[in-house]
């Protein structure tokens, strides 16, 4: 018996239900197919479905405004149609976007780019006739002061964008002339160019901007690959090829290959995976529970019953899961070093990454920094000691009288499966240990507050710096204003953080990083649990579709095959 009629007949489903969710899911696409066509104009009647590329976003698409762009379902759409002055390669190293060249003053302060010439935006109808490029019939250049437009933008109260934060060390943009634009900074901060990669940076047409208002967010007019076509809103989006996109590939073929990419919005995880399995999307992220054992084994390759159709891939993601020690609690347990170096020693991570998440994820022995990051995977953290875990018990039940050491872990419903793991087994060196179940909006307030002894939490990069991590440790970001929810001070360490902000060598930084890394091991006001991984299931009929430690989609070299 197929897959799907196994997976289908063991739920016990009427058959003619069956029949109706096996139609649905085989003429869905046919339909998103027929719609690309019907909606091509006179010049598309026709698209080869080998030139479409699809793929489902479970948690909806909310705006394409790229001031708006803060979690990865809308990333991925906005890096589909805009720019910025620089990019992220598949290493990570900050690359050339719509900036030629850059430079940067000796004091760290002005940053001066030089942009690419006869950039356009894509086609739209925001621009008055006197605007347009001749061969472009409602397209014009970029110019810098579309640049200073677009990331002053970010700080306007009116737009209230959540990536203001990215220009908030910024004292002032210029546009020196149409192809040079200058940022100058109100004090040195070496990662500056990591936050211009930022999809928030993007460069946005002015006109389209002013036109459109609130609504420029189903609007957006950028220089990317794709331009937006269609957007059913929570049932499916289309984006088109950008005819006057700017790059080209080795050989001088214009980019991009494909000529759309289709998107749905279904929610249902388990549906996503059925129309994965036969045919109907060309690559699914990350993995669920509901269907993470169907396609791989224990040890996290995929089983031999998917090899011809798929291939997977796993890449390391600048992610670190946790669990966070408010500092500031009363509970007497979290305030010994050695009761937090215990927790820490108590649980076998291994076990944990191999049976619960099916090798997904590389155990975190070692510092807050994720590896692929410079300074990342440098410093020993926390290797699983059942005995030296109970003899820190001991010692800590010694030196304070308290004979039943008791905490409580908070975490989201996702994770839960993990922190009952560490229940069972921080029990055994002596830890009373009790779970509690929040909705994710719920705990993250209430860690945000300072409510919780003890909570799950993540980090993932915001741009390719251990500054971005390490700033978890500052005390000047105590939350509910910081990223310092554990509420950690050392004053060493805070010295440390503010030196390196005015290093400009990377080699100097790392090693200022290294030493910071160092004593929050040392300190332990966090449980680093894994550092994560990205996991892709991608059709073998598509080639050309990498990734980086960010997770980012880019479709622009992709190719599909019939």
């Amino acid at each position: 018996m197929s897959f799907l009629n196994t997976a289908f007949y063991s739920s016990n489903l009427n058959h003619h239900v069956i029949l109706y969710i096996y139609r649905m899911i085989k003429y869905s696409w046919l339909f998103i197919l027929i719609l690309l066509a019907s909606s091509c104009g006179n010049d598309d009647l026709i698209i080869d479905s080998s030139t479409v590329f699809r793929y489902n976003e479970h948690a909806n698409i909310t705006t394409l405004d790229p001031a708006f762009a803060k979690d990865q379902r809308n990333i991925w759409a906005c890096n589909l149609i805009y720019n910025g002055l620089v990019k992220l390669d598949k290493n990570l190293k900050v690359v050339p976007d719509l900036a030629a060249s850059w430079t940067v003053s000796e004091d760290g302060l002005i940053y001066t780019f030089e942009l690419k010439k006869d950039i356009y935006f894509q086609e739209n109808s925001a621009l008055p006739a006197k605007a347009r490029q001749a061969g472009f019939a409602k397209a014009r250049k970029v110019t810098a002061q579309d640049f200073k437009y677009s990331l002053e933008r970010l700080t306007d109260p009116a737009v209230a964008s959540p990536g203001a934060w990215v220009m908030s060390n910024v004292a002032a943009i210029n546009a020196i002339d149409a192809h040079q634009i200058s940022i100058t900074l109100k004090k040195p901060f070496p990662a500056f160019l990591g936050l211009l990669t930022m999809r928030f940076c993007s460069v946005v047409l002015p006109e389209a901007v002013e036109k459109h208002g609130n609504e420029y967010r189903s609007n957006p007019v950028g220089t990317g690959p794709f331009y937006l076509k269609r957007w059913e809103e929570n049932v499916k989006m289309v984006l088109r090829k950008n005819s006057n996109y700017h790059e080209k590939d080795s050989t001088g073929n214009p980019l991009p290959y494909l000529e759309a990419v289709a998107i749905t919005f279904k929610s249902d995880k388990q549906s996503e995976f059925l129309e994965y399995a036969q045919g109907n999307l060309d690559f699914i992220n990350a993995i669920d529970p509901s269907y993470k054992d169907e396609l791989l084994t224990t040890t996290g390759d995929l089983k031999p019953k998917y090899l011809s159709s798929t291939n997977l891939i796993k890449a390391p993601f600048l992610n670190t899961e946790y669990l966070g020690l408010y500092m500031d609690s009363k509970t007497p347990e979290l305030q010994s070093r050695l009761l937090r170096q215990a927790i820490n020693k108590g649980f076998d991570r291994e076990k944990m990454i191999k049976y619960l998440r099916n090798n997904i994820g590389i155990p975190a022995t070692s510092g807050l920094i994720p590896a692929g990051l410079p300074a990342g995977g440098v410093v020993k953290g926390y290797e699983y000691d059942i005995n030296e875990a109970q003899q820190l018990v001991k010692q800590y039940i010694t030196e304070t009288g308290d004979t039943n050491p008791e905490i409580t872990i908070t975490t989201g419903a996702n994770y839960l499966d993990l922190c009952e793991f560490i229940q069972k087994e921080l029990e055994k060196i002596g830890i009373t240990t009790s779970v509690e179940v929040m909705p994710p909006s719920t705990l993250r307030q209430n860690r945000s507050e300072g409510k919780l002894d003890i909570f799950r939490s993540s980090w993932i990069a915001d741009y390719p710096d251990a500054e971005n991590y390490l700033s978890l440790g500052y005390s000047k970001n105590f939350s509910p204003n910081g990223p310092n929810y554990t509420h950690f001070k050392n004053e060493t360490y805070d010295q440390l953080y503010e030196q390196a902000l005015s290093l400009p060598n990377a080699a100097d930084r790392k090693e200022l990083y290294i030493k910071m890394d160092s004593i929050i091991i040392n300190e332990a006001p966090i449980v680093p649990l894994y550092y994560d991984e990205s996991v892709r299931f991608i059709s073998k009929k598509v080639s050309g579709l990498e990734t980086n430690a960010v997770n980012m989609l880019d479709l622009t070299r992709v190719r599909k095959g019939k």
